[in-house]
């Protein structure tokens, strides 16, 4: 796997660039995690086989390339042991910066990358399977995101915000969702519910479910270094009350406990 930061324009629309080549595991179905940001990958070998939800019967859609809102689920994405492609990271301010929406719009969905970028998505992929670099492909990335960034000049996707949504939304994930709602919202001179109505209504969760999804990102990321620590000890590094929280958190957002988890994801350990 290969991370880069996009070019310095789009960085706060685009938190990074991931290419991945994996290949020469046993065939499954790996767990695309709930997180703080928006996520578009573009498929350089076969289609995506992905579903919204891990073990619900939500039907397996395939993609060439796929973006998805955030999500309080896990996605299923199914694989015969390879995955080679681009993933993009986007904030909620890039949702409106590259796709012209609000992240609202696309939570907890997954749509065609074509389908939001139209002839310029098209090109987005051809030029992404041409090149054959990860740096070449990166540049690709930035080229064309910073023409879809231009493309809406006509209005500041930062004015479209409501600068006390994006304030919330950095204060939240400074904290890892460590961080009571009602205290952001007192700050920012709001009620609750006028920030959670807001908030929702731009990013797609409210800020309580989207402090959570922080929470769990945080775990999730302790549970997947090569040296992991104990249930228990992720419990606490990552604001859990205690472990039985952690568990019942896990559960929501991947449909397994976290020892069933770790014991099906193949691909654990890879980033």
């Amino acid at each position: 796997m290969t991370c880069a930061r996009p070019a310095p324009a789009l960085r706060r629309y685009v938190g990074s660039y991931t290419g991945f080549d994996l290949r020469g595991f046993p065939a499954g179905v790996h767990c695309g995690p709930p997180s703080r940001v928006l996520t578009a990958v573009i498929s350089l070998s076969g289609p995506l086989e992905v579903a919204a939800g891990v073990g619900d019967g939500s039907p397996v859609m395939r993609f060439g390339s796929v973006a998805g809102g955030l999500m309080c689920r896990s996605v299923a994405i199914h694989h015969d042991g390879r995955q080679e492609g681009v993933q993009v990271s986007l904030t909620p301010l890039g949702a409106r910066a590259v796709y012209g929406m609000p992240a609202a719009v696309l939570a907890h969905r997954l749509v065609p990358l074509e389908e939001l970028l139209g002839a310029l998505g098209v090109e987005l992929v051809d030029r992404l399977r041409a090149a054959s670099t990860w740096a070449a492909r990166f540049t690709v990335l930035d080229e064309l995101l910073l023409r879809a960034v231009g493309r809406g000049a006509g209005g500041d996707p930062v004015a479209r915000m409501r600068p006390e949504v994006a304030e919330a939304w950095r204060r939240l994930v400074a904290a890892r969702g460590r961080v009571r709602v009602g205290a952001v919202a007192e700050e920012l001179g709001w009620s609750r519910r006028y920030l959670t109505e807001r908030f929702r209504g731009e990013v797609g969760l409210s800020p309580k479910t989207f402090a959570r999804v922080l929470r769990f990102e945080h775990a999730h990321e302790l549970a997947t270094t090569h040296d992991p620590l104990p249930w228990a000890d992720v419990a606490t590094a990552s604001g859990y009350a205690d472990q039985a929280h952690l568990v019942r958190e896990w559960s929501e957002f991947t449909g397994s406990s976290p020892t069933a988890w770790r014991r099906g994801e193949v691909l654990l350990g890879t980033g």
